[in-house]
């Protein structure tokens, strides 16, 4: 006869042994000086978004902007939770290069349309007002500088997405799903 605690103890027991199956994890996020978390896969960069998009199109991926704030608990909850999941952050970060920019921030971002602006400023520019904020850009930077600031981007993520919507919106992008049917039509033919 199995009692409670003996199921318990036999679960570990084959856990340390490898017979049962173990709970997938993702890479942890590492929480920086500026209290934003962040991937390790997450690109680093000389905050030119047109050299960004460019390098990003070379390597065959799809470029991204991740707008963050310092305790923001929807930002670490896409951290800690959505990007937790392997199948997100494996898919997510062999199929783009993502750009994290801080809401509030002071560093010098050059637009696409060569303005160079502060953080602060370049949200402002875009109308991103809220955390965590995901703009996706189209596939080549060719003819962005002419285009208003909303125009540029392809598609956003404006808020918290669980986890499978939010691993949907990339595959939406990826797969340049926007240029023939909204988001809200793709989760339902793919539901």
């Amino acid at each position: 006869m199995y009692t409670r605690r003996g199921l318990i103890v036999g679960a570990g027991a084959a856990a340390a042994v490898g017979l049962a199956p173990a709970v997938a994890r993702a890479e942890q996020p590492t929480l920086t000086e500026d209290g934003l978390y962040r991937q390790s896969w997450f690109i680093e960069s000389f905050l030119e978004l047109g050299d960004d998009l460019e390098a990003t199109r070379k390597a065959g991926k799809r470029f991204a902007v991740m707008w963050e704030l310092k305790g923001c608990p929807y930002c670490k909850e896409t951290h800690l939770v959505n990007f937790a999941r392997p199948d997100i952050s494996d898919y997510v970060r062999t199929n783009f290069d993502i750009l994290q920019l801080n809401i509030i921030g002071s560093r010098k971002v050059t637009d696409f349309d060569g303005e160079e602006l502060g953080e602060k400023q370049l949200a402002a520019k875009y109308g991103v007002r809220f955390t965590p904020t995901i703009q996706f850009f189209p596939e080549q930077a060719e003819g962005l500088k002419a285009k208003a600031p909303r125009e540029r981007e392809v598609s956003r993520i404006a808020g918290y997405l669980r986890p499978d919507d939010f691993v949907a919106m990339f595959h939406y992008v990826r797969e340049s799903a926007y240029q023939s049917q909204t988001f809200r039509d793709y989760l339902k033919a793919r539901s």
